[in-house]
C-alpha cells in the first residue's frame, strides 16, 4: 500500500510517500515539502499547494492519506494559515477519491515511541531509524509528515492477506 503523510502549513507543506507490505516492513518512496511564498496572495498560496499536492498524487498514486489535525494550542493566526492549507489539501485529496486519515500530533508521537510526549528531535531520530534513512530528513516537515504516514501505518488493520481494511 502507498501512503501519503502530509504536514500541512501555509509556507511549508511537509509530505512524505511510503511503501508499506506490513507493519514491520515500511520503505520510503520519497519526501519533500511543498513551499509558498509570503508575497503572493492566499489564493495564489492556496493554488500552488493544490497544484503540487496533485503533481505528487499522480506521480506516487496513494491509496491512503494521512494529515495531521489541527492543533489548536498554537497562536491563532497559524492555526488559520494552517486551516486554509489543510481546507486546499483536503479539497485536493477529495477530489481524488482518496481515503483520508487524521490524526493528532500526540497520537503520531505515540504510535512512533509509545508515549505521547516525545520532542521533535526524538520524532526525527526515530523517523530516520524507522525509516533506516541515512539522515533526518530535512527541513522539519518532510520529518513530520513521514512520521504521519507511519502513525498511519501503525495504526490501520492489517488482514490475514496483507490487504488494507478500514478500522
Amino acid at each position: 500500500m502507498i501512503v501519503l503523510g502530509i504536514d500541512p502549513g501555509l509556507s511549508l507543506t511537509g509530505w512524505g510517500v511510503l511503501e508499506a507490505f506490513s507493519r514491520d516492513k515500511i520503505n520510503p518512496v520519497r519526501y519533500g515539502c511543498i513551499k509558498t511564498t509570503p508575497s503572493v496572495s492566499l489564493m495564489q498560496r492556496l493554488q500552488n499547494i493544490n497544484a503540487e499536492l496533485q503533481s505528487i498524487i499522480d506521480k506516487y498514486k496513494p491509496e491512503a492519506v494521512a494529515i495531521e489535525e489541527l492543533f489548536f494550542l498554537k497562536a491563532a493566526k497559524s492555526v488559520t494559515a494552517v486551516g486554509q492549507a489543510r481546507g486546499a489539501i483536503i479539497l485536493t485529496v477529495s477530489l481524488n477519491k482518496i481515503p483520508l486519515f487524521e490524526y493528532n500530533p500526540k497520537r503520531v508521537k505515540i504510535a512512533l515511541t509509545g508515549y505521547g510526549s516525545a520532542d521533535k528531535h526524538q520524532m526525527q531520530h526515530i523517523v530516520k531509524t524507522f525509516l533506516r534513512l541515512k539522515e533526518i530528513p530535512k527541513p522539519d516537515d518532510a520529518a513530520d509528515a513521514l512520521a504521519i504516514a507511519v502513525c498511519h501505518v501503525n495504526t490501520m488493520s492489517w488482514n490475514n492477506t496483507s490487504t488494507i481494511v478500514k478500522s
